[in-house]
């Protein structure tokens, strides 16, 4: 069988395979279908630096392809999750990548700093959410305000940096290269689509927050071309997301530039999707007598 292990920053994985931030919550409802030490790592539900309680429902929608939603980052606080969720998490025996948010760079450094003496093994930071100094424009879709985060995280911690971009903007790899030039140690992407649905009845969007992030299989097309331009413009590893289903799914992330995968909606529609993939993974990479899963990443032919 080939070998699935893939490192990242200086961090062994036993597989490639990572469930997103949001759809696994901290693991602990997963637990009575499947031991988490088989997962390549986990990336924790997003934590800000105080309890949020998220946004009105309906937050949730099933599109034709996919999902929308505006959760809204409910979560218990840095606090609550370090003293509650990270113990258990990290007897879990799998990578813990611990993500984070908040409205200010100052609190995103606030939230690293309190990581930064625990056992997680990498910060994923969200620069999706809304900076409320700059008029609620989230962090990502300016490269000023992507590289100011992302400067007052690498401040604060000395973990892996890992920071997570926003598919919506004009050119993804000019967002990468300013994160990178202070600090990201590897960045993921892609984070949710800008997305909307009507209710033909009453007329009034699905969604109580009018619009959502849109993720699932419809959104994997895009998601394989902005890991394809990023691990292009940048020297740091990549992990992608963005409609991940199969195995094959994820052997072509990684073909892309992706040297691991994360996998969100599938999970949403089938519990047991991390699994499969991994399994998917094994599979075609037996079959096309490829030793190594690390074999993958980067391996595309442009014509």
């Amino acid at each position: 069988m080939a070998d699935l292990s893939v490192n990242i920053c200086g961090i062994p994985f036993k597989n490639p395979i990572i469930p997103a931030s949001g759809v696994f919550g901290y693991g602990r409802e997963y637990e009575q279908y499947y031991d988490l030490s088989l997962l390549g790592g986990i990336a924790t539900k997003g934590t800000t630096g105080s309890k949020r309680t998220g946004n009105l429902s309906p937050r949730v929608a099933e599109t034709a392809a996919g999902m929308l939603n505006s959760v809204g980052l409910q979560n218990p606080g840095i606090d609550a999750f370090i003293a509650n969720e990270l113990p258990h998490l990290l007897a879990c025996d799998t990578v813990i990548l611990a993500n984070i948010a908040g409205a200010t760079a100052e609190e995103c450094a606030e939230v690293a700093a309190k990581l930064d003496s625990t056992g997680v093994h990498m910060i994923e930071l969200n620069i999706s959410c809304p900076n409320v100094k700059q008029g609620g424009v989230a962090f990502g879709t300016s490269c000023t305000a992507a590289a100011e985060v992302t400067k007052a995280v690498r401040k604060a911690t000395k973990k892996p940096l890992c920071v997570k971009l926003s598919p919506n903007v004009t050119d993804i790899t000019e967002i990468a290269r300013a994160v990178v030039s202070e600090g990201a140690d590897a960045l993921s992407l892609i984070n949710t689509l800008l997305g909307m649905r009507i209710d033909l009845k009453t007329r009034r969007p699905i969604l109580h927050n009018n619009m959502g992030g849109y993720s699932g299989a419809g959104v994997f097309p895009v998601a394989v071309r902005m890991v394809y331009q990023v691990a292009n413009a940048v020297d740091v590893p990549v992990i992608g997301m963005g409609g991940v289903m199969t195995g094959e799914d994820a052997a072509e992330m990684m073909m892309a530039g992706a040297s691991a995968v994360q996998v969100g909606t599938a999970i949403v529609q089938d519990p047991y999707a991390p699994l499969r993939i991994i399994d998917g993974l094994s599979e075609f990479l037996d079959a096309n007598g490829i030793d190594t899963a690390a074999e993958l990443t980067k391996s595309v032919k442009p014509w």
